[in-house]
């Protein structure tokens, strides 16, 4: 008897066991090589980003070193032109920041005022509270400084890291395709190319769905604050419309920095409430309208799922992983369709289908009988 044919049975429990111990050791792996793992998974998403022009410079017969790296050469530029508009705004606040300082002053005294007259706080007691937070907050500020640093150094670090894998990831992209002829030789190649370019398929619709829908709703934001007289409305708005990375409660997050700025530079608090409307509105037709029917059924992920994939990913990667949470998991979806044994839990994470609605008497029943006899007979006929 062939050994290969051979299949070991295991216990219920024992199964069970497996799958927990595995899954325990990839969550804790994937955390570990976290350095590692969220550069290459952005390089990749930025890969079949660039890949459609990297072909085209290729067709103009410019070799594949010198389109990728006017490719690089041109995510770095688009890179560099965001951070130096950011940059440019927020030197812009350093002139309110004396009217920031007046108007916070009076809202303490103010709160200092009410807690004194209301609720029985004395002015020291006040005072001595005021001070052992601000010490507490001075000897963490060293702390919160060099964390800042860290950061920020480690953020340059790793946009080089994306660049590089890019590059390595567009050379060798002939390459890779062998590799997986090799590690799946038992599976036919044209069942591969399916799944790599189901991928590439998610992957593309996805980043330039997501583009425009970052666009309409920094737009649509930035008009919003513009009626109602906000300042820096254009750089509230787009940023409020880059949190729509964060998946149905980033735009919200969004709206509390323009609100709690409007709340300290204008003296009508209704201001600040109409800040919030705005971003609140434009995030029901984002939800509603806007990403359902530029994005559309391309990831295909039911909300349920999405929602347990977000907050799984956030634990194992931090913000990184709630904006690669989508994307990593409509290609794991892809591949669970690929695999007859996965298939039922890609159907799992996919989108519900909707019920029919039930028959109310057998009358109704009897009428649609023909219908249906008709359609199976025409599919018959096409067999």
């Amino acid at each position: 008897m062939d050994i290969r044919s051979r299949q070991i049975q295991l216990p219920a429990y024992a199964k069970i066991a497996g799958v927990l111990l595995s899954t325990v050791i990839i969550i804790y792996g994937l955390h570990t090589l976290k350095g590692l793992l969220i550069p290459l998974v952005f390089a990749i998403l930025f890969s079949v980003l660039l890949f459609p022009l990297a072909r085209r410079l290729e067709n103009w017969r410019i070799p594949r070193i010198v389109s990728i790296i006017l490719c690089l050469i041109l995510t770095l530029t688009v890179i560099v032109g965001i951070l130096y508009a950011v940059s440019i705004q927020i030197s812009s606040f350093a002139e309110v920041i004396p009217k920031l300082v007046l108007r916070g002053t009076k809202y303490i005294n103010q709160l200092q005022t009410y807690a004194d007259e209301r609720l029985n706080i004395d002015r020291q007691r006040q005072v001595s509270e005021i001070k052992k937070y601000l010490n507490r907050g001075l000897a963490e500020g060293g702390t919160i400084l060099t964390s800042t640093l860290l950061a920020t150094t480690s953020t340059l670090t790793d946009i080089l890291l994306v660049l590089l894998f890019i590059f390595f990831f567009l050379l060798y992209r002939d390459f890779f395709r062998s590799f997986f002829y090799k590690a799946f030789s038992e599976t036919r190649r044209s069942k591969i190319d399916a799944v790599m370019q189901g991928i590439y398929t998610v992957v593309k619709d996805y980043l330039a769905g997501l583009a425009l829908v970052i666009l309409i709703i920094g737009s649509l934001m930035t008009i919003g604050l513009l009626i109602l007289g906000v300042d820096y409305a254009v750089f509230f708005g787009f940023f409020g419309a880059c949190l729509v990375l964060i998946p149905y409660f980033g735009i919200s997050m969004g709206s509390l920095l323009p609100a709690a700025y409007t709340l300290v530079t204008d003296d009508n608090p209704l201001k600040a409430l109409g800040v919030i409307g705005v971003f609140l509105f434009v995030q029901a037709l984002e939800g509603n309208f806007i990403t359902p029917y530029i994005v559309g059924s391309k990831v295909s992920i039911n909300p349920l799922a999405a929602i347990i994939v977000l907050i799984l990913w956030e634990n194992v990667w931090g913000i990184p992983g709630l904006i690669l949470a989508l994307p990593m998991t409509a290609i794991i979806k892809v591949i669970f369709d690929a695999v007859e044994e996965l298939k039922p839990y890609g159907f799992l994470i996919g989108e519900a289908e909707k019920s029919r609605p039930p028959i109310k008497n057998l009358k109704d029943f009897t009428d649609q009988l023909p219908g249906r006899a008709r359609k199976v007979g025409e599919i018959e006929e096409k067999h």
